[in-house]
Formats: structure tokens, C-alpha cells, sequence
């Protein structure tokens, strides 16, 4: 339990996952997946379809918290849109820039040394196979989604970014070595 200002609160998991952004604009609206169904990350989780549909319901986009590397301490915009589709939770936000830190990670994602996103959660309803030991999360109580430098699934990186207006070959060469590395991994 979590306790802030005289209450207990439920343990908050995070979970690193997909960001696949296609663009950051000049104002700092950027989008991409916080989570993808179906896919099990290094962490053993597998996010389920409808996993959110319960938390987006009570809480709405403004419920969300946009942070950077899950620190409470470290707002840094705010979520525009955020709603489940076959794929998984597209979220649309704006990073602030009145915030010194929203202009750093601005900058950084731009440049593509920041590129995944992470949700922050409590699991309402989950089940773990006990013999693949992969934990099925069927519903969650999402509270944030933050932007990261290392998310847990490996394929969970930016493959194209518009910088200038220049299309960034480089970080679609790292995002397939590391899709790559990744595949690897799992299979040993």
C-alpha cells in the first residue's frame, strides 16, 4: 500500500509499452500506443482487449496523469485523447512548455534518444498461467501514462519521427535491430 496524505492506497504497477509515435508537431502533440493487446512483454504481462474500458469510463482523459518516467513529482502535459481500439490504448497528448521538463523531453523525443511509453495501473482483474507463468490482465485501473526511456516490451520504440521535416532513417534502423535483439531474446 501507498500511503500520501493520511490515505492507504492500492499498490500502482507500471508497464512499459508500445509508443509508436509518427510525429511530434511544433506545439508538442504527439500519439501513439501506451499499451498494445496481445502482446506479452518481458514482464510476462499480456494486456487483454476491454482491459481499460472500466478505468476510461470513470475516470476520462483528464483522470490520466501524462508523466515522465512515472514520477508523481514530474507532470509533464496532458493526455488529449485516450480511448481502447483493435490495436490496443491510442493516446493523443500535449506536452507543455511552460514545463523545463516538457521542453527537455520535447527535444529529446524530436531527437530520438525518448521514444516509449509506459502505463501506470493497479490490476483490478488478472490470472497467471502457471505453466507459461504469463499473467493475463483482463482489467485495469489506469492512472497514468508516462513517457520513458526503456519500455518493457523491446518493439516499443518510435520508427519515424519528423524532425524539421526530415524523416529520421536512423531511428528506423535502431527500432529494427532492436526489434531484432528482441526476438532473439525471447526465443532463448
Amino acid at each position: 500500500m501507498l500511503q500520501r496524505f493520511g490515505e492507504n492506497l492500492p499498490a500502482r504497477e507500471v508497464k512499459f509499452a508500445p509508443c509508436d509515435l509518427k510525429r511530434v508537431e511544433a506545439d508538442g502533440t504527439f500519439a501513439g500506443y501506451a499499451s498494445v493487446f496481445g502482446e506479452v512483454d518481458l514482464g510476462q504481462d499480456l494486456v487483454m482487449t476491454g482491459a481499460f474500458r472500466d478505468s476510461l469510463r470513470a475516470r476520462g482523459t483528464q483522470g490520466v496523469k501524462l508523466l515522465f518516467q512515472h514520477d508523481p513529482n514530474e507532470p509533464i502535459g496532458v493526455w488529449l485523447e485516450l480511448y481502447e481500439d483493435a490495436k490496443g490504448l491510442f493516446a493523443r497528448g500535449r506536452l507543455m512548455p511552460e514545463v523545463a521538463r516538457a521542453r527537455e523531453v520535447l527535444s529529446l523525443m524530436r531527437a530520438g534518444a525518448l521514444d516509449g511509453l509506459s502505463i501506470g495501473f493497479r490490476t483490478v482483474k488478472g490470472r497467471t498461467d502457471p505453466k507459461s507463468g504469463v499473467r493475463r490482465l483482463d482489467t485495469i485501473d489506469l492512472w497514468e501514462i508516462s513517457i520513458v526511456t526503456f519500455p518493457m516490451l523491446p518493439e516499443a520504440r518510435v520508427s519515424t519521427v519528423k524532425r524539421r521535416g526530415i524523416l529520421d532513417v536512423d531511428s528506423a534502423r535502431l527500432a529494427s535491430k532492436l526489434r531484432r535483439g528482441a526476438r532473439l531474446m525471447r526465443a532463448t
